[in-house]
């Protein structure tokens, strides 16, 4: 019989706005903001971002990673930046770390079909470093388009990263979790990123306990409906 921990267990994982040297680059970020305006679907933006070209990441990346799931999701999980595996396939969370993931998915009763899955930004830092702040700005008009088509009703947030960018805090990643915040009137838990997890098996019971009070306010929520 699995317990909680095993249920999450896996091997281990392995300010300044951009300006770009192309010409056109300032042509290009003014049509993007006007047309964003006419976007119905996630697909429509998801085909646009692909061509982005806001912030320097456009130059190394492989490919945006735009985000996967359920449209109409009621429950939006949010990791902080695509990583190498991510940044070949055009998924979010398809390396080593995607399979602890769908394991915490599996552990409130969900799956990838139920919830939608994205990154705060869309393209490979090099080196998975931090995104910079020019780059989350950048990215920012991606984002909140993104929330305003799935209108999520509840949102986690994975990991430090993703935590301080979605809530503009500095606060550490034990200070934000075990509370709930608040993202333009959205419910926001925050946990433990799944590629921390595996690099830190002790965190994972701590990790348990974070999904099951995510699924008892995600009850709750339902229920109130």
């Amino acid at each position: 019989m699995h317990t909680p921990v095993s249920l999450l267990s896996f091997g281990p994982e392995k300010t300044s706005e951009y300006i770009h040297p192309d010409a056109q680059h300032n042509d290009t970020a003014q049509n993007v903001e006007i047309d964003s305006a006419n976007f119905k679907t996630l697909d429509a933006l998801c085909e646009d971002a692909s061509s982005c070209r806001l912030c320097a990441l456009a130059d190394t990346r492989t490919q945006v990673v735009f985000g996967a799931g359920n449209s109409h999701a009621d429950l939006l999980f949010v990791g902080e930046a695509p990583g190498q595996d991510e940044d070949l396939q055009g998924e979010p969370f398809v390396g080593r770390s995607g399979p602890l993931l769908d394991r915490m998915l599996h552990a409130i009763g969900m799956d990838r079909d139920n919830v939608y899955i994205m990154n705060s930004i869309k393209c490979r830092p090099p080196n998975n470093r931090d995104p910079r702040p020019d780059e989350v700005q950048a990215c920012k008009l991606w984002f909140e388009q993104q929330l305003d088509i799935i209108q999520p009703k509840m949102i986690c947030l994975l990991g430090r990263v993703a935590a301080q960018t979605v809530l503009k805090t500095d606060d550490t990643l034990g200070a934000l979790r075990g509370s709930w915040h608040e993202f333009q009137g959205i419910p926001v838990w925050v946990t433990y990123h799944p590629a921390y997890l595996l690099r830190s098996p002790r965190q994972k019971q701590k990790s348990w306990q974070d999904m099951m009070q995510l699924k008892l306010r995600f009850q709750a929520l339902k229920i109130s409906e």
